[in-house]
C-alpha cells in the first residue's frame, strides 16, 4: 500500500511539474533568481531572441515568458502546445491579444510589482536635478571647496520642493504614489487624466494646458496608447515655466524627444530627466546624446521598474500566474 501511494505521488508530481517553460528574453531580468519558476517545470532560458530565433524556440513550449519580445499570431502558430503567455512586466502591448484570445491562450501580466521602484527613481531624478549633488561632490573632490576659504558655497543655491507644484500626467497606481510622496515634501499636487475619467478626487484634475503652465515639476506616469502618443511636443514644452523640469519614467513615445532636447538645451525649460525612450537602447545619433546642456538632461537606461526588490516580486508574480494553469 505504501509503495502504491509513493508511486502515484511520484506520477502526480511529475505530471504537475513537467511542463515546458520557455523564457525568450531572460537577460532582461539580469541575474535575478528564477528559482520560483524553475520549481514549476523545465525552464529553458534564452538571453535574447530575434523574431526568427523565437519561431524556432517555442515549438515545445507550454508556457511562454517574454518581456519585450513581440508575440505575434505567427509565433503562437509555431507553438502548438502553448497553454499560457506570461508577460514579465505590466504592459502587454507587445502581445497580439486578439490572436491569443482567438486561440484560447490566456495572457497574464504582473501588476503593481514595480510601483515603489518607479516612485523612488522618479524622486531620485527630481532631487538630482534640483539639488545637483554631483556638482557639489565634484567641487569638494577637485579642490575648489578647500581653496575657497569659506565653510559653505551659496553661489548657486538649490530650490526646495516644499511649496512648489507637481503636475502628474496619469493618476494611476504609480501616479497616486508619487502624489503621496510629493505631499510629504509639502508640494501642491494637480493632475491630468489621460483617460478623461478624472476618477481621483484627492487632488485637482486640470486640463493638460493648465498643468503645463502652472507646474514646477511635470511628472509623466501614463501608459502609451492612442491618447498619449506624442502628447508632449514643442508647443506643450513652450507652455511650461522656464524654471520647470519634466520627468518621464513612463514610455518614450509620449514625449517628442528632439523637442525635449532642444527645450532643455535652449533654456525653454530648466531641465528634464528621462528613463524611457522611443528606441531602446538609444542610437548613437539620438538628440538626447547631443543636448547642448547635458548637465540639465539626466538619463537612465530604463531602470525605474527594476529595483532588486521589484525584480524578485516580478518573478514570484510570474510563478503564481503559471500555477494558475498548472493546478
Amino acid at each position: 500500500m505504501l509503495f502504491r501511494f509513493a508511486y502515484y505521488f511520484i506520477i502526480f508530481a511529475t505530471e504537475k511539474y513537467s511542463m515546458k517553460i520557455v523564457f525568450l528574453d531572460a537577460a532582461t531580468l539580469g541575474e535575478t533568481s528564477l528559482a520560483p519558476i524553475e520549481e514549476l517545470g523545465e525552464l529553458v532560458k534564452y538571453p535574447t531572441s530575434s523574431p526568427e530565433e523565437a519561431l524556432k524556440r517555442v515549438s515545445e513550449a507550454e508556457v511562454l515568458i517574454i518581456n519585450k519580445v513581440k508575440v505575434t499570431d505567427s509565433l503562437m502558430e509555431a507553438a502548438p502546445k502553448l497553454k499560457l503567455i506570461c508577460e514579465a512586466a505590466t504592459g502587454v502591448n507587445n502581445i497580439d491579444l486578439e490572436a491569443a484570445e482567438r486561440r484560447g491562450i490566456p495572457v497574464k501580466n504582473v501588476v503593481s510589482y514595480s510601483t515603489d521602484s518607479v516612485v523612488q527613481v522618479t524622486f531620485t531624478h527630481i532631487l538630482n536635478l534640483l539639488c545637483r549633488p554631483e556638482a557639489f561632490d565634484a567641487e569638494i573632490k577637485d579642490g575648489r571647496y578647500s581653496a575657497s576659504g569659506l565653510f559653505t558655497d551659496v553661489s548657486d543655491p538649490f530650490e526646495e520642493l516644499a511649496g512648489s507644484t507637481i503636475g502628474i500626467i496619469g493618476m494611476g497606481a504609480i501616479g497616486s504614489r508619487v502624489a503621496l510622496v510629493a505631499r510629504a515634501f509639502g508640494m501642491k499636487v494637480i493632475y491630468y487624466s489621460t483617460s478623461g475619467t478624472s476618477h481621483c478626487t484627492d487632488y485637482p484634475s486640470v486640463s493638460l494646458d493648465e498643468l503645463l503652465r502652472t507646474s514646477d515639476i511635470v511628472s509623466i506616469h501614463s501608459p502609451l496608447n492612442s491618447r498619449t502618443a506624442g502628447l508632449i511636443g514643442k508647443a506643450e514644452l513652450e507652455m511650461m515655466k522656464p524654471s520647470a523640469i519634466l520627468v518621464n519614467v513612463a514610455r518614450g513615445g509620449i514625449v517628442d524627444e528632439k523637442a525635449l532636447s532642444d527645450a532643455v538645451g535652449n533654456g525653454i525649460i530648466a531641465g528634464a530627466a528621462v528613463d524611457v525612450f522611443t528606441t531602446e537602447p538609444l542610437p548613437s545619433d539620438h538628440p538626447f546624446l547631443h543636448c547642448s546642456r547635458p548637465e540639465r538632461l539626466k538619463l537612465s537606461p530604463h531602470i525605474a521598474w527594476a529595483s532588486k526588490n521589484a525584480l524578485d516580486r516580478l518573478v514570484k508574480g510570474i510563478a503564481e500566474n503559471i500555477k494558475c494553469v498548472s493546478n
